[in-house]
C-alpha cells in the first residue's frame, strides 16, 4: 500500500505507511519533525509505534547530524537467519530437545558464557576498535564495570526482552534456523554515554529543542566523530554476536541432525542503526530506529511475534521509505500493560504448537502484545514482496 497519512506541521513532512498509528507516536514523529537538521521528510513504517529517545519505526535522515537517541542503546540490534538443507521431517519429534540443545550453548537474559568462545581472530580485531574509544572515552568502561560483566564473553548470547532465537518452517517445510539480538551491554553502555553526552553539549550551548531527547551532535562538534566511530564498533559488534550464536546453534544441531549444509547466503541485517547513505540528492546519515533497508533485490528479516509467522523479504528499493521497511509486527501495547491484561493460560492459548517458555516471565512477549503481523505485512507491499514465510516450532527467549 502507498502512504497512508502525512503529518505536515513541522519542518518537514512525515510520510506514514499505515492508518494504524497512536497519538503519542503521532506527537513523537512530529517534534522529529522540528529539528532543523532533517532531509527532506521523515519516513514512519507499518510497524511504527511510541519508542524512548524517537519513534519505533520511523526512519530519519539527517544532514551533518546524528541523534544518538534515536538510534538508541541497543546499536546495530537486528536479526539473522539462514536455511538448512533440513526438512520437517528430518528434526526430532519432541521439539524440546532442540530448545535444550539451543539453550545448553547459547546463554541467555544477563548469562554469559563462561570463558572466551569466539574466535580469537575475533576478538582481536574488535578489541583494538574498543580500546581506541575507550582511551577517549574511559567513563563508558566504568558504566560496563558497573552494569555488565565483560563484552568478550557476551560475544554469541541472546540477552533479554524480545530477543529470541527460533526454529522454523518455510512454505515449503525447508527449516530454518532465525535469530534477534545486538551489541549487548557493551552496545548499551555506549549509547547511554553518548545520549547524556549529548544532552549536555545541547544544554551548554543552550540549543533550543522540541524535546530533550533528540539532542544531536553536528558533524564537526567535539564528540561527533567518536561518536560515529563507537556507534560503528557496536554495528560491528552485533552482527559478530549473531554470527557467533549462529555458529553455536548450527553446531549443536549437527550433534542431533542428519548432515546437512546450508542453503543460500545467511541474511543478517541491522534495525536499529544508522549508516551514511545518499537519498533525494544528498548524502545524509540515515538512522533506521525500527527498520531494515530494503534496497532493490535486497533480502531481509521480519519476525512476528512468538507463535506467529515471519518472512523473508526482498526490497523494492521504494524512494519514500528510504529504502526502508518494517522490523517486525511492532508493539500493540506497553510491557507493563502486557502483563496487566495476560495470564499464563493466555500465554499457553496464543502460542500453541509451539517449544517454549509459556510462565509469568514472558508475558510482556504474548503475541497479543503486538500488531498483526498478516496486517504490517499489507500495509507494506509497495516497499518489500515476500519470499517465504516462516512459522516457528521452536523459540528460545531470554
Amino acid at each position: 500500500m502507498p502512504i497512508r497519512q502525512v503529518i505536515t506541521q513541522g519542518k518537514v513532512p512525515v510520510k506514514i505507511f499505515t492508518d494504524e498509528i497512536e497519538p503519542q507516536a503521532y506527537q513523537q514523529l512530529a517534534k522529529i519533525a522540528e529539528l532543523p537538521i532533517i532531509h527532506s521528510h521523515i519516513a514512519a513504517m507499518p510497524d511504527v509505534h511510541l519508542g524512548i529517545g524517537a519513534t519505533v519505526g520511523s526512519v530519519i535522515p539527517t544532514k551533518a547530524a546524528i541523534i544518538p537517541a534515536a538510534v538508541g542503546v541497543d546499536i546495530g540490534c537486528g536479526m539473522n537467519a539462514v536455511q538448512l538443507s533440513l526438512r520437517a521431517e528430518n528434526l526430532p519429534d519432541n521439539p524440546r530437545r532442540l530448545r535444550s540443545a539451543i539453550e545448553s550453548v547459547v546463554p541467555v537474559g544477563f548469562a554469559t558464557h563462561k570463558s572466551d568462545v569466539a574466535k580469537r581472530t575475533t576478538i582481536t580485531h574488535l578489541k583494538g576498535g574498543l580500546d581506541s574509544i575507550l582511551d577517549r572515552h574511559p567513563k563508558i568502561a566504568n558504566l560496563r564495570k558497573k552494569a555488565y560483566l565483560p563484552w568478550v564473553r557476551q560475544l554469541g548470547t541472546l540477552g533479554g526482552g524480545n530477543h529470541f532465537i527460533e526454529i522454523c518452517l518455510d512454505e515449503n517445510d525447508s527449516v530454518w534456523v532465525m535469530l534477534h539480538s545486538g551489541s549487548r551491554g557493551i552496545g548499551n553502555a555506549i549509547g547511554r554515554y553518548f545520549i547524556t553526552l549529548a544532552k549536555q553539549d545541547v544544554e551548554r550551548v543552550s540549543l533550543s529543542l522540541p524535546d530533550r531527547d533528540l539532542a544531536y551532535f553536528r558533524e564537526g562538534a567535539a564528540h561527533f566523530d567518536d561518536y560515529v566511530a563507537a556507534v560503528e564498533w557496536a554495528q560491528s559488534y552485533a552482527k559478530f554476536n549473531r554470527r557467533e550464536m549462529m555458529r553455536l546453534i548450527l553446531d549443536q544441531m549437527k550433534r542431533l541432525l542428519p548432515h546437512f549444509e546450508l542453503v543460500g547466503e545467511a541474511i543478517n541485517c541491522h534495525h536499529n542503526y544508522v549508516a551514511r547513505e545518499t537519498h533525494f540528492g544528498e548524502s545524509v546519515y540515515l538512522t533506521r530506529k525500527g527498520a531494515i533497508r530494503a534496497g532493490d533485490g535486497e533480502l531481509g528479516i521480519i519476525p512476528g511475534s512468538m507463535g506467529a509467522k515471519s518472512f523473508i523479504v526482498k526490497g523494492k528499493g521504494n524512494a519514500a521509505a528510504f529504502e526502508s521497511c518494517a522490523h517486525g509486527a511492532g508493539r500493540a501495547m506497553s510491557r507493563t500493560q502486557a502483563k496487566k491484561q495476560f495470564t499464563v493460560v493466555d500465554m499457553e492459548s496464543q502460542t500453541a504448537g509451539v517449544e517454549c517458555r509459556k510462565d509469568k516471565g514472558v508475558i510482556d512477549e504474548i503475541p497479543g502484545a503486538y500488531k498483526d503481523i498478516d496486517r504490517v505485512m499489507e500495509h507494506q507491499s509497495d516497499l518489500v514482496d515476500v519470499v517465504h514465510t516462516l512459522k516457528q516450532i521452536v523459540c528460545v527467549k531470554g
